[in-house]
């Protein structure tokens, strides 16, 4: 239990961060992966940063979008590519909010599993899960708020 509570711990610290800028933690996980990025990513690409479904991405950043911390644009290369950068009030807040290097650490250390590690560990936390009967709950990007909960 020990080493879930250091893990958890790591999360919220991070989570209570976002808070103090009126942000989820999701919402300041994509705005450091965007600001991080070289240039504008689509929201595939943030989706595998952040080892999450798109579909999830894409609550979070029109989240962003509405706020006006992100912006929309069709690629000048490929019409078809929707792309996502910072805007000026975005730039601003990613270079003075704190990094989210605790779910960053945490999704490079499970990518960095051995394959049959990978497995065991997913084989074991689906049997967690499932013990605690939230096997089915419908899965988020960490410390987002549920779609039926109140919105930032």
């Amino acid at each position: 239990m020990d080493q879930i509570r250091r893990i958890v711990h790591a999360l919220r610290s991070s989570h209570r961060v976002a808070g103090h800028l009126n942000l989820t933690g999701a919402q300041l996980f994509v705005i450091n992966v965007i600001g991080a990025a070289d240039g504008p990513l689509s929201v595939n690409e943030v989706a595998a940063r952040t080892k999450t479904d798109q579909s999830t991405v894409s609550v979070v950043t029109t989240r962003l979008v509405n706020r006006r911390l992100l912006k929309r644009q069709r690629s000048a290369e490929d019409t078809r590519r929707v792309e996502l950068s910072l805007t000026p009030q975005g730039r601003a807040l990613y270079k003075k909010a704190p990094s989210t290097v605790a779910q960053q650490k945490l999704a490079a250390a499970i990518e960095g599993l051995s394959a049959s590690d990978a497995r065991a560990l997913i084989r074991l936390l689906d049997r967690i899960t499932t013990k605690m009967e939230i096997s089915d709950e419908p899965v988020r990007m960490l410390f987002e708020d549920a779609p039926s909960s109140k919105r930032r």
